[in-house]
Parts: structure tokens; C-alpha cells; sequence
């Protein structure tokens, strides 16, 4: 008898910690680049006002090993983006900084990539430079940073970290429909 009570105790464990988890992934509402964002069910039942289609939240990571996990974000043209930077390594920023800079069409990733080591008092972004659409500040591990922007017009766009030699890993496809 004291061992079938057991099991039950451990099988209705189960089953709530189960039923909560489904709890939380409805709880997480998906927004316009494909990734998900924490919600509560109220601001869930919002996600069809206008309000929100004017505004999209994109979150991105940079890790120690110089990768972003997203290579490709989209949005629509005029959209404000709220954009957030995780640095979720554990490198200092003077050894694997990270940034995100959106680039404008045309721009020569290789040639800003090389300017962009004489800006190291400026984030590794030149200054005065017209190839720079957004950009958020240089973090490392363990910080966060947020920009918001407007998308501009319709196209393709590079997105980079600039950090000396980061570039030809840490890249991706920013696309304005």
C-alpha cells in the first residue's frame, strides 16, 4: 500500500511538472523574425493590434566561440525594431567583445571590418561613417544591450559584429520586406 501511494505521489509530480511546461510554452508568443518572446496571456490577446505590427522584438545572442545564433532576421519596412544584444559568453569585452551593426546595401563587409580596428575608442565602429544604419555598443560576457531603430526600406542588409576579426564569422542577412 505505502509503495502505491509512492508511485502516485511521484506520477502526479510528473504529471504537473508536464502540465506546467505546457503552460510556459503558451505563455511564449512568437514574433515577426521567427524567434519567441515571453509573454503573459494577457499581452498575448494583443498581439493583433496595430500597435504591435509597428513594433518588432528581435533578440540576439553572441557566444564565446564568435557566432551569432541567428543569421537572418526579417521585418517589414518602417517597423520599429527593438533589438537586444545577449552576450552570453563569459569573455571580458576587451578579449570578445561583441556589438551588432547593420550595414547599409553596398557596404563591403571586409573593408568596414578593417576600419572598424582603428575605432576601437568608439566601439569598433568608424566614426563618421555613412555605411552604419544601427548599431548597438560593444558588451561582454554576461551583458545585454538594447537599441531601438526604424527598418529602412525594403531590401537586404549585412548585419556584423565589428570586433577585430569577428566579422567573417559573426554575420548574417537582415531583410526588410
Amino acid at each position: 500500500m505505502k509503495m502505491l501511494s509512492k508511485s502516485l505521489l511521484v506520477l502526479s509530480t510528473i504529471a504537473m511538472i508536464a502540465c506546467g511546461d505546457k503552460k510556459e510554452k503558451k505563455d511564449q508568443m512568437t514574433i515577426g523574425n521567427g524567434s519567441t518572446s515571453e509573454a503573459s496571456t494577457e499581452k498575448s490577446s494583443e498581439s493583433t493590434s496595430a500597435s504591435n505590427e509597428d513594433m518588432v522584438e528581435v533578440i540576439i545572442e553572441g557566444n564565446d566561440q564568435m557566432r551569432f545564433n541567428k543569421d537572418e532576421i526579417k521585418v517589414k519596412a518602417g517597423q520599429t525594431v527593438k533589438l537586444t544584444l545577449k552576450h552570453v559568453g563569459e569573455m571580458s569585452k576587451e578579449a570578445m567583445g561583441h556589438n551588432w551593426v547593420l550595414l547599409t546595401q553596398g557596404t563591403n563587409i571586409n573593408e568596414f571590418g578593417q576600419k572598424a580596428v582603428d575605432a576601437k575608442d568608439n566601439d569598433y565602429i568608424p566614426e563618421g561613417s555613412d555605411q552604419v544604419i544601427a548599431h548597438t555598443k560593444l558588451i561582454g560576457g554576461g551583458k545585454t544591450t538594447t537599441i531601438e531603430f526604424t527598418a529602412p526600406e525594403k531590401g537586404t542588409y549585412d548585419f556584423i559584429c565589428s570586433f577585430p576579426g569577428h566579422y567573417s564569422l559573426m554575420k548574417g542577412k537582415f531583410i526588410v520586406e
